[in-house]
């Protein structure tokens, strides 16, 4: 049988390692290839939300996936999660947001939900995303979101030690408050890994395992 393809769609070249590290684990025989382009994000960074231009140009690197032969598409980037949402309903191939299946597990923990980030564009698109997916499990949910102001700054200079610095602080407050915290971005999903334990009072679900894991349940 012919080995399946999944290709990769990044905003940021940063996360190809730790897609590579976990495609390596749970799809080991499963081929991919990526596809990046990180003037995605600085346009909506820039613009203030997803504009129209950008879905469609979202919507075109979905198309050249397809072209380029992959049998899933997996976006890594959650502040254009509704553009690749909108752009699945149109693609011959099953595509999937990278949050998705961590807001699913987030919900199945608890009720009242941690989003953090370190974009505020990115922090609407995944409160949206969670309260949707509970309305589909029939669950009612409380959302409490905080924004790590200048995280995604350092990361993009290069200082990934304050990123995580930033990241880690919020992560420690934001445990006092809520069942389970949801990381919005999978930029910051490397820094619970490096957490104490003593700080991980509740589950902390990131989207990179997450979304592996769940296209493991299903790529044959």
């Amino acid at each position: 049988m012919k080995p399946k393809t999944l290709g990769l769609i990044h905003t940021s070249a940063t996360l190809i390692p730790v897609f590579q590290q976990l495609c390596a684990v749970y799809l080991p025989g499963v081929n991919t290839f990526n596809i990046v382009d990180d003037s995605l994000v600085k346009n909506i960074i820039s613009r203030g939300e997803l504009t129209a231009s950008i879905s469609k140009r979202v919507a075109d690197y979905i198309s050249s996936a397809e072209d380029s032969g992959a049998d899933y598409i997996l976006v890594t980037c959650s502040s254009i999660g509704a553009a690749v949402e909108a752009a699945a309903e149109h693609s011959g191939l099953p595509v999937l947001r990278v949050d998705q299946p961590m807001a699913d597990e987030a919900v199945q923990i608890g009720t009242r939900i941690g989003v953090i980030a370190t974009l505020q564009t990115t922090l609407g698109p995944t409160a949206d995303l969670v309260k949707r997916r509970a309305a589909l499990a029939g669950k009612q949910v409380e959302l409490v979101s905080k924004l790590c102001e200048g995280a995604f700054d350092a990361l993009m200079s290069g200082n990934t030690a304050e990123h995580d610095a930033i990241v880690t602080n919020a992560l420690r407050e934001l445990s006092a408050d809520v069942d389970v915290i949801l990381l919005a971005q999978a930029s910051m999903a490397r820094v619970v890994d490096n957490l104490d334990e003593a700080d991980k009072k509740v589950p902390i679900v990131a989207s990179p395992p997450n979304a592996i894991k769940y296209l493991a349940s299903i790529i044959n």
